[in-house]
């Protein structure tokens, strides 16, 4: 099983990637293009503060190689790389532009050589080119976002596939309606008409560092709440991925526990959200 992120969250994938080798994830890739800062360390368990001096590791490499020493058996890799986001202009210059094209293409490799992608950011717009190359090539996306008091864990639902038998992911039985039933007609929803993060939105994704309060931005102000949105998230993939559908698992919200689909690990919900 290999599973991988983009663009991450330093407090949420240090969480996510050490609750992945209890579920026996061997393959685990970082992406991230910050370094150790001071406020790390305290609150997240893969770095120590000799990793903050001379200006600091970068976050994905100190990550993959912590892990590793924690537990050998794990192929962990990190790569110091951004994204390119909306509302983010890249400057027009042909260096800055061939670096955004080579990011793109790794971006694109990265998710092509992974089952499961985790989009843990620390801004929204920084989501949105992952999960549009994860739903092109049908990967399992995981999205975890914070907010001041707040957190939300959600998956992508998955489209149908061209042909039956392609990838791995594929239903293998299609969907009964009396596998919909339910108190409401919202109470089963198979796994290609789940949404993704920006099914919502009115208008793109823009720049959300700029003129936002602390409690709208996606930023980590209650380090609690940082590692029960990781464990939560990873509790959701392992759900999906022991479900027979696999990426197309029918999302449960019904508390009528009779009626229970009969899953391993019980159901598996869209989306799970709390807030203070």
């Amino acid at each position: 099983m290999r599973s991988g992120r983009g663009a991450l969250n330093g407090e949420v994938q240090v969480r996510v990637g050490a609750q992945q080798k209890g579920w026996g994830v061997r393959h685990i890739t970082f992406v991230d293009n910050a370094k150790i800062s001071y406020s790390n360390p305290v609150r997240q368990p893969l770095y120590e503060f000799e990793d903050c001096l001379a200006g600091g590791k970068p976050k994905a490499l100190a990550a993959a190689d912590r892990l590793q020493k924690i537990f050998p058996g794990v192929n962990a890799r990190g790569f110091n790389m951004s994204i390119p986001m909306p509302g983010h202009p890249v400057n027009f210059s042909s260096v800055t532009l061939e670096q955004a094209r080579r990011d793109v293409e790794r971006l694109e490799q990265l998710v092509e050589g992974h089952d499961v992608v985790f989009l843990l950011m620390d801004t929204r717009e920084s989501r949105w080119l992952p999960a549009v190359i994860a739903a092109s090539k049908r990967k399992l996306v995981i999205n975890a976002a914070l907010g001041f008091d707040t957190f939300v864990v959600m998956r992508h639902g998955l489209k149908k596939p061209k042909q039956q038998g392609a990838g791995d992911l594929c239903p293998s039985r299609p969907v009964a309606p009396a596998d919909l039933l339910g108190p409401s007609l919202f109470a089963n929803i198979p796994g290609y008409k789940l949404g993704c993060y920006f099914c919502n939105d009115v208008v793109a994704p823009g720049d959300s560092t700029r003129d936002r309060t602390l409690d709208q931005q996606c930023t980590v102000s209650r380090p609690g709440l940082a590692m029960i949105a990781g464990a939560l998230a990873v509790e959701l993939m392992v759900s999906v991925l022991q479900h027979p559908e696999g990426g197309y698992a029918i999302a449960s919200s019904s508390d009528d526990r009779m009626n229970e689909p009969p899953t391993s690990l019980g159901l598996v919900p869209h989306q799970v959200s709390d807030w203070e």
